[in-house]
């Protein structure tokens, strides 16, 4: 049965292997409706969505990606998604802001972030994190996210939330409207 599919695949980075896991969607039949793709430290990660008309889609997109794993290297993750994909952003009931993070690298940011974030329901749509030498050498961290935060959240409820941990963390927090 067709539908919709998401894969996800890590390994080793060379040239050649978005034009694998492309050459392999198109093959099975499918059409690749949306992805993310990044190099995170020595390897390439990426996470596909892809949908098909076709009644075996699921089994030989499931065959094709072993091949790929016994063949590239590749760890090849494949989950069906029973409901199709999601609403576009912002989810019903939300407004998209982006949340910024700048300061010195240190354990915990993210955990504490995400924390505040997740006891007002805010749900994360993007995550993207870079540590980058700052002045002086010492590293520099950035983060940056898409959040729905629920129509019925205060805003200045979410900021004093935030600043807190800003505070307490020492970092530098922006929240905008998106």
């Amino acid at each position: 049965m067709g539908g919709w599919f998401i894969l996800s695949a890590i390994g080793r980075d060379r040239p050649g292997l978005v034009a694998d896991l492309a050459q392999l969607i198109f093959d099975c039949d499918a059409n690749l409706e949306d992805s993310r793709m990044t190099i995170l430290g020595s390897e390439f990660a990426v996470i596909l969505l892809c949908s098909s008309t076709a009644a075996n889609a699921a089994d030989r997109l499931g065959a094709g990606a072993k091949r790929l794993e016994r063949d590239q290297g590749l760890t090849i993750l494949m989950r069906e998604l029973a409901e199709g994909p999601r609403p576009a952003l912002p989810a019903p009931g939300t407004v998209l802001h982006r949340l910024t993070v700048a300061g010195e690298d240190r354990a915990g940011i993210v955990a504490s972030v995400c924390r505040a974030l997740a006891e007002r329901s805010v749900n994360i749509a993007d995550l993207t994190t870079r540590s980058l030498p700052g002045p002086g050498g010492s590293p520099h961290y950035q983060m940056t996210m898409a959040v729905e935060v629920p129509e019925r959240l205060e805003t200045r409820e979410l900021r004093r939330a935030l600043d807190e941990v800003a505070n307490r963390l020492v970092i530098d927090l922006s929240l905008e409207r998106a």
